[in-house]
């Protein structure tokens, strides 16, 4: 008994200890200096025990899996906590957001096989959860089951990111500023219900290419139900000429792992919703009187990275042949719009980030859309404390209007915010 109440305090001391000594460091991994000092004589009976014992890393989770490995799961939490001011044309304060903006829980891992995998994600704000137009809750925003063969293509079904631009399928707490471009918010496709299938190969030498497509609801995520429309049609190519980057970099803004060679990414998508029922496709409101278009989008992406330093173009744009309707101010927003963005990070893990985001809505919408275009220029400071796991940033936008048809809208702001995830 007494052998026994040694081992669970010496295990109870490893979980305490261990997750501050260094993040790279798993519970239970020998070179633990407090595992080398406990386990001098109970090795055995604490390894025993921490078979079953969750496997815990920060900026990874907490991975739990049984002895006979039937299946895995792990854990994730992250939170944003966010304040921003905005300010008018002669710096008179306009709004104050002080808020837990995100606040998402996760899980992924696999059941049965390695190749049956599964991916959930929650979230628990009022931005992340807003009630739908119809009416339907809003707090899942992922929930799917993949097939994956190999790491060569894979094959999944249920509510997922539709592999658009790169913008969007950046995870908002990999981001250099404290969210993502208006561009983005505008254009991208989000989240939709339906099969999606990737395939990924080496072509030759160096050079990668990737292929991505879905075929989806059309009207976004916990839709669930739709009766005149239609469905959307998703297709997207990648090239990496150069290599693949490092840690998935193309999925993650700035240079943080510091590539040794310059690494480049090109991508092209289409998507074509038939018969939308809102505004944005996959998002916005309804149109009037239950109306519906054929909307189609494209995007474009352009990656440089090289030794602390980051370059991003996305070019992405929206058609619709009827964007406008009789007797309503309601509208599609057809037009385009481009995003440059540059950063460098220091070897301090401070980083510094610049980025000019302008919106072009086409020439018959333009009267509705309140101006000739749009452009936001933001520079941003993030100091990384543990990669994009935990980290402080700060940003600031000038807003610019041309031919506006109300002088009201905000000019400068200025934002703060927390990122911390498990």
């Amino acid at each position: 008994m007494l052998k026994l109440k040694t081992t669970i305090a010496a295990v109870s001391l490893i979980c305490f200890f261990s997750v501050p000594l260094t993040y790279s460091q798993k519970i239970g991994e020998k070179n633990n200096p407090i595992w080398k000092a406990l386990s001098e004589n109970n090795e055995r009976d604490i390894s025993e025990l921490l078979r079953n014992m969750p496997n815990i890393e920060v900026g990874k989770g907490i991975t739990f899996m049984p002895k006979n490995e039937s299946y895995k799961m792990t854990m994730r939490f992250r939170m944003q906590n966010m304040v921003g001011l905005s300010f008018n044309e002669h710096f008179s304060l306009n709004k104050t957001e002080a808020q837990v903006k995100r606040l998402r829980l996760r899980f992924d891992g696999y059941i049965y096989s390695p190749k049956l995998t599964y991916t959930i994600q929650l979230g628990f704000t009022s931005y992340d959860a807003k009630v739908l137009p119809n009416g339907n809750m809003n707090i899942v925003r992922d929930a799917m089951v993949y097939y994956v063969p190999s790491s060569t293509w894979n094959i999944g079904f249920g509510q997922t990111k539709i592999k658009a631009n790169r913008a969007r399928v950046n995870s908002s707490s990999a981001l250099q500023f404290v969210d993502r471009s208006i561009v983005n918010s505008e254009f991208n496709l989000d989240r939709d219900f339906g099969f999606f299938g990737e395939y990924n190969t080496k072509l030759f030498s160096n050079f990668n290419f990737g292929a991505k497509a879905s075929i989806t609801m059309g009207e976004g995520r916990n839709w669930n139900t739709s009766q005149k429309s239609g469905f959307a049609y998703t297709g997207r190519l990648e090239l990496f000429p150069l290599g693949r980057f490092k840690g998935y970099g193309e999925v993650i803004e700035g240079d943080y792992e510091r590539e040794e060679k310059i690494k480049i990414f090109l991508a092209g998508t289409y998507s074509y919703n038939n018969r939308a029922l809102r505004l944005q496709g996959q998002n916005g409101a309804m149109m009037p009187d239950n109306q519906h278009r054929n909307i189609s989008a494209y995007f474009f992406d352009f990656i440089l990275k090289y030794r602390g330093f980051a370059f991003y173009t996305d070019v992405m744009g929206r058609v619709c042949n009827a964007p406008t309707f009789k007797d309503s101010d309601a509208f599609v927003y057809s037009g385009k719009g481009v995003n440059l963005q540059t950063s460098y990070i220091f070897p301090s893990n401070w980083e510094i980030a610049l980025r000019n985001s302008t919106l072009l809505p086409d020439h018959k919408i333009q009267d509705l859309a309140g101006y000739k275009f749009n452009n936001q220029s933001t520079f941003g400071v993030t100091k990384y404390l543990i990669g994009h796991s935990l980290k402080i940033q700060a940003d600031a936008s000038y807003n610019y209007r041309k031919n506006p048809i109300i002088n009201g809208y905000n000019r400068w702001e200025l934002r703060f915010q927390i990122e911390l995830g498990l």
